[in-house]
């Protein structure tokens, strides 16, 4: 057995204690019932605890707004999955990158609705896990900008992949922008004590325009430093930043950028700022003062942001393949000695060095759910940035951690659905890992089974479709619910139980005189043929509905096929002979002389003793009254012997005739 890469964490159980009590378990489809049992640590029993404790793996998927970024993100997802193959890769990267920018706009709708919850007085009790939730997305948020920033956008030449890096700096540095708001809507917008701490941000963020318009604020109240400011201005604006999409050359922006940088050295070296302090240390950074830059930690507050601004201002055309040495060396210079690397900054460290595989293996390790991997590798692998190569207990990793997720998301009453499509689209594992969670997705209600049956269905799942078409059939007959029951295991084409069912009907007909769900067996069609008490069900309806029409020809015939065919069970026979004397008292003659003779046929096979039914349950009679009370225990031999009587009248009548 491998070992683990990190101890796996303890989930504490309230009031058990495990030198004390022994703890059982079953495990669940996405959770664990733990329960504590009467055995004792040390041996005997005693009395145990009566709660049973639910342990979730997936706490996640029960998040409202977790939910938003699940169904979003599943949309992504699935227009990811219709960009073509066959398409040249020039093509398919301009998709590939808006792909990237939608998920990262969805992972940052996510944190800000996050933010904004956690301000809610009403929300107090919850605050401790929207603060984790809040600090999960801006994580997510932040790696996933990054990868995408590297894996994807970024081209693999020299000078654009510190504009990417800057980007990326800047989108999760927004506070800087909230704090200059505040600084510039104040009365004295240069006396405030935050407008250098503004100034200098927009500086070690590479947003020149911005630091200009907030230092003319200062230079106003100055007018005897306003040569100083102007100079400062100068630089700023002359400053060159590396365009990919000009016809400027890499090497003529690196000359272009030298001949800047020795501009600003000549500045230095002139003492020209050296009565402010500010100014000086923003000429300082713009040389790439590393001891300048890490006085003002506080404003830079991570080693990555360190990196990018070191990089802007001493190595702005570095190449993808030297940035793990940059990233290495700025942590630490940024990181105390003392202080321990957390795992964002392990996973960082395996970006910068384009290391694929240990940054999901870190990632999946530091979360505890599988929608960040799964959505990250599943785009590297389009990107063909994923090295495919078979896991030694599955597929491929995409496959892998795709499945993963869909199975968390299997285990919640809505997201269910989602899952679908992610198992679509893993093809070795997937359908295999469908058809074994679409059975265990709870059937409530009639409608959740139908849309989980219209999903079996479209992918050719038959056994599945009948499995829950006969779990919906015993439920409703269950409840008593005859018509439910039967149109169920129509379409599970079971026999056996629609033969049941059918029974359940001619006993609720003998027990009332009428049919209920008259609509379903009119309308049984080539169902009928499912089950030989089925058809008879259906055809007895029918001479029903023919006798009520009065087309009485047409019942008498269908009445005596239905006892000649032997479809009829045994025990409903003196019910036919009974629905057959209204027609036998007809003015007209109904029966011809071979029907009637086979009616007594009938009649003496049922008096032969073979198959006598019992009275146990009075005889509904069509339009016909007997001559003997129902009650009496002798009235179905007494009604044979009438039957019999009419019967041998008539044969004789049709014989002289």
């Amino acid at each position: 057995m491998e070992e683990v890469d990190v101890e796996p964490t303890t989930t504490p159980i309230p009031g058990f204690d495990s030198n004390q009590k022994h703890l059982g378990f079953v495990w669940g489809p996405g959770d664990i019932l733990v329960y504590e049992t009467i055995y004792k640590a040390s041996g005997g029993s005693a009395g145990g605890c009566p709660f049973v404790h639910e342990v979730r793996k997936d706490e996640d998927i029960y998040s409202p707004i977790l939910r938003k970024l699940f169904n979003e993100s599943h949309h992504i997802f699935v227009g990811l999955q219709r960009i073509r193959e066959d398409l040249p890769s020039k093509n398919k990267k301009p998709q590939f990158v808006s792909i990237s920018k939608n998920y990262r706009s969805v992972i940052r709708a996510c944190m800000e609705e996050l933010q904004q919850v956690a301000g809610i007085p009403s929300l107090s009790t919850l605050k401790g896990f929207i603060s984790m939730m809040s600090h999960l997305s801006l994580w997510c948020k932040q790696n996933f900008n990054i990868f995408c920033t590297l894996f994807v956008v970024c081209d693999p030449l020299a000078g654009s992949l510190v504009l990417h890096l800057l980007d990326w700096v800047r989108l999760h540095k927004a506070d800087v922008d909230e704090k200059a708001r505040e600084v510039l809507a104040s009365e004295s917008p240069a006396e405030h004590q935050a407008y250098w701490d503004v100034v200098i941000s927009y500086v070690l963020q590479g947003r020149m325009d911005e630091a200009r318009q907030v230092l003319v604020k200062q230079a106003a109240l100055q007018p005897a430093a306003r040569v100083m400011f102007k100079l400062l201005d100068n630089l700023l604006m002359k400053m060159p930043i590396f365009n990919p999409g000009e016809t400027q050359t890499l090497t003529e922006f690196d000359v272009k950028w030298r001949h800047w940088r020795e501009e600003v050295d000549h500045c230095l070296q002139d003492q020209s700022f050296a009565s402010n302090r500010h100014l000086e240390d923003i000429c300082k950074i713009l040389v790439g003062d590393e001891d300048v830059l890490l006085e003002y930690k506080e404003l830079l507050s991570t080693w990555y942001h360190f990196l990018v601004t070191r990089l802007l201002f001493s190595h702005p055309t570095v190449k993808p393949t030297e940035l793990h040495y940059y990233a290495q060396s700025s942590m630490h210079m940024f990181l105390d000695t003392r202080s321990v690397p957390e795992p964002l900054d392990s996973i960082l460290l395996a970006a910068f060095e384009f290391d694929i595989h240990q940054v999901i293996k870190d990632c999946s390790i530091a979360l505890n759910n599988w929608w960040f991997v799964g959505h990250l590798t599943d785009l590297l692998d389009h990107c063909k940035l994923l090295q495919s190569h078979n896991l030694h207990f599955g597929s491929n990793l995409r496959e892998f951690l795709l499945l993963e997720y869909a199975s968390g998301l299997f285990t919640h009453h809505s997201l269910w659905q989602l899952a679908v499509d992610y198992f679509d689209h893993c093809p070795e594992f997937g359908r295999v890992y469908l058809e074994l969670q679409i059975e265990r997705v709870p059937l409530d209600t009639e409608r959740k089974a139908l849309k989980v049956i219209r999903i079996c269905e479209q992918r050719q799942m038959t056994e599945q479709v009948r499995s829950i078409c006969k779990i919906m059939a015993k439920k409703a007959l269950r409840n008593n619910r005859l018509g439910s029951a039967l149109s169920w295991s129509i379409r599970a084409k079971d026999a056996a139980f629609a033969t049941l069912i059918s029974e359940r009907f001619l006993q609720d007909y003998c027990a009332k005189g009428t049919f209920s769900d008259l609509d379903l067996i009119d309308n049984l069609g080539p169902a009928m043929l499912l089950s030989d008490r089925l058809t008879f069900l259906g055809k007895y309806r029918e001479f029903h509905r023919l006798y009520g029409e009065k087309r009485f020809s047409d019942a008498a015939k269908l009445l005596l096929s239905l006892m000649t065919a032997k479809i009829a069970p045994h025990s409903f026979w003196m019910t036919l002979l009974t629905d057959a004397l209204p027609l036998l008292e007809q003015k007209e003659v109904i029966f011809s002389a071979d029907q009637t003779h086979e009616l007594m046929f009938c009649l003496e096979e049922l008096t032969s003793g073979k198959s006598v039914p019992t009275p146990d349950r009075p005889m509904q009679v069509l339009g016909y009254t007997p001559p003997y009370p129902l009650s009496n225990v002798c009235f179905p031999f007494n009604l044979l012997i009438h039957c019999f009587i009419i019967c041998s009248n008539l044969y004789s009548c049709l014989a002289r005739g």
